[in-house]
């Protein structure tokens, strides 16, 4: 994608697909839509969006059904946490029969072919709420966080500590694309998928935006971090690590020595929810560098900018 106004009927599956001039963009939108939804309330008039979630979800879910009823839409759920989608039919006839009743299919699943599968397939743009390799609309919020706390995120360094996953991935995508460092940090044998690395680094290089894309071991290299970022140790649906995987989290908790090797006034992120005690203590969820609770409202009006680019195509 080159500009804002090719998201307009776009499916949005990763990052990725969108370039810098349109992720800020996205961020004016948002900006503007915190201080009065009103002018943009009808932008999903008349829309009908479904949403298929085979994970649980507060914010996720939330986020998107207030935040199409503010933009004029209708939200319908469906729960799958019991019938995967694909089970009782076929992933690309459950995406031809939606498209012929909704305007939107935003779908929170296990595995990013499913959500491709239903783009491929749907006529109507399909969102990705979250899949095993990328969680877009996160990323998205996270850093429209960041652009509102510093006012620009080209230049900042965000430390990813912890395990490397979903959530890393797309924070790579946006640090590629917005000229950012993103940093992950993780025990041997928890990096990140070395294929979207190097999706990410390529990105990089494209863009030529300067973002950087680095990976260690060490949970001191999280010095000079203006963000320090973390997730639960154990992704939803995936089994529990064995205790001996377990001890080797513990150096990578986020807790105040941690913060304190990170650079002056960096803050604390997190995309909840959070096993406090764990990947993350009290004292540091709970103080005053903690932007969890911004990130968490960002999530409804990073996708609502999101939506109504897609639907106003303006």
């Amino acid at each position: 994608m080159s500009g804002v106004a090719d998201l307009k009927g776009a499916d949005f599956l990763t990052l990725a697909s969108l370039d810098e001039s349109t992720i800020l963009r996205l961020f004016g939108t948002a900006a503007s839509m915190k201080r009065d939804y009103a002018p943009y309330s009808a932008s999903m008039r008349g829309k009908s969006a479904i949403l298929l979630f085979e994970k649980p979800s507060l914010r996720t879910r939330v986020s998107f059904e207030v935040g199409i009823w503010k933009l004029g839409g209708q939200a319908v759920y469906m729960d799958h946490s019991n019938a995967r989608l694909g089970e009782r039919e076929s992933v690309t006839d459950y995406g031809k029969n939606l498209e012929r009743w909704v305007s939107l299919i935003v779908a929170r699943v296990f595995r990013h072919s499913v959500v491709a599968e239903l783009a491929s397939a749907s006529g109507v743009p399909v969102v990705n709420a979250l899949c095993d390799l990328y969680h877009p609309c996160q990323a998205l919020a996270d850093y429209l966080t960041l652009w509102e706390r510093h006012g620009r995120v080209k230049g900042l360094r965000v430390a990813y500590v912890g395990d490397g996953n979903n959530v890393c991935h797309s924070l790579m995508h946006g640090a590629a694309i917005l000229g950012a460092t993103l940093v992950a940090v993780t025990p041997k044998g928890h990096g990140c998928d070395p294929r979207v690395v190097e999706e990410a680094r390529d990105l990089a290089r494209r863009s030529g935006s300067g973002g950087r894309v680095e990976e260690s071991n060490d949970p001191d290299a999280v010095a000079g971090a203006d963000a320090v970022y973390t997730d639960v140790w154990v992704s939803m649906g995936e089994s529990a690590h064995s205790s001996s995987e377990r001890k080797k989290f513990l150096r990578y908790q986020v807790n105040e020595a941690m913060m304190a090797k990170a650079g002056p006034g960096a803050v604390f992120m997190h995309c909840l929810p959070a096993k406090r005690g764990q990947e993350v203590v009290d004292a540091v969820m709970d103080s005053g560098a903690s932007v969890v609770y911004e990130q968490a409202e960002n999530r409804m009006h990073a996708q609502c900018a999101l939506l109504h680019h897609m639907f106003a195509g303006v």
